[in-house]
């Protein structure tokens, strides 16, 4: 299948490319604060898209804080314009019936649409098709049916638009330090194996990777913290990368192309 162009593929052929202008759209949670922290420690033009501004205070040299309910097109129609890319986490608060993820959604790509933005990097979960571990996967299933259906509701909108998206379905979160070692999959439902969890500091690095360019572009991607022996055994040692972040390497792939 050919995919569209977009100017990400310089991105991707000139790793050492300036500034990109991002907006983070669910930037208060924690893994959104990290999301800006590293952005701007990269050199990138970001901006925070938020309810609560005031939980923005401790953040300095961001391009713009724009306050605004992410289920209101036009709230998004500014935030987005003039934007190279969307980065999307967005979720609900508590177990109980919701439409928060694919009405944000639904306006995220309302506003690309009109602004002719191109790149969405969206935040879903493991568990909407994941069998692994077997037995805690299927009981958070259970615990978050009602708000997994509303994960399902905006991957169908993501996969069904035709910008250049990729959906990440990141396993537990973690509140640790970044490590550099994420492993990446795509075409699979779930990762072959553990480990089934990923900081939230290795999930944001990996956002802006693939915020960055054009690889895993109508993707949906699986990550997870890979072994530090496996890590060693893929890049070396000695290994270093650029600004200190590990870059996405290529996925492994399963028997076909997620749609």
């Amino acid at each position: 299948m050919l995919l569209p162009m977009s100017a990400f593929k310089a991105r991707e052929l000139d790793p050492e490319n300036s500034s990109r202008k991002i907006v983070v759209i669910g930037s208060t949670g924690r893994t959104g604060r990290l999301v800006l922290d590293e952005g701007l420690r990269r050199g990138h033009s970001m901006t925070a898209f938020t309810r609560r501004p005031e939980r923005l205070e401790g953040v300095s040299r961001l391009k713009s804080v724009v306050q605004g309910d992410g289920r209101n097109v036009d709230d998004v129609r500014r935030a987005v314009a003039g934007q190279d890319a969307v980065i999307s986490i967005v979720s609900s608060e508590g177990r109980g019936p919701t439409t928060v993820m694919s009405d944000v959604t639904r306006a995220e790509l309302d506003a690309m649409r009109e602004a002719g933005v191109r790149r969405l990097v969206s935040v879903s979960v493991s568990a909407i098709e994941g069998r692994r571990p077997w037995i805690l996967i299927n009981m958070v299933r259970w615990i978050l049916r009602k708000p997994y259906a509303d994960f399902a509701r905006m991957e169908r909108l993501i996969t069904s638009s035709s910008v250049d998206w990729t959906i990440v379905r990141p396993p537990y979160l973690t509140n640790g330090p970044k490590t550099g070692r994420v492993r990446t999959q795509a075409g699979r439902k779930d990762l072959a194996h553990g480990p089934y969890h990923i900081s939230r500091a290795d999930l944001a690095a990996t956002l802006l990777d693939l915020a960055e360019d054009s690889r895993h572009v109508r993707e949906v991607l699986s990550v997870s913290e890979q072994r530090a022996w496996a890590h060693k055994l893929v890049h070396g040692p000695g290994d270093t990368r650029r600004n200190g972040h590990n870059r996405l390497p290529g996925s492994e792939r399963g028997g076909q192309r997620a749609r």
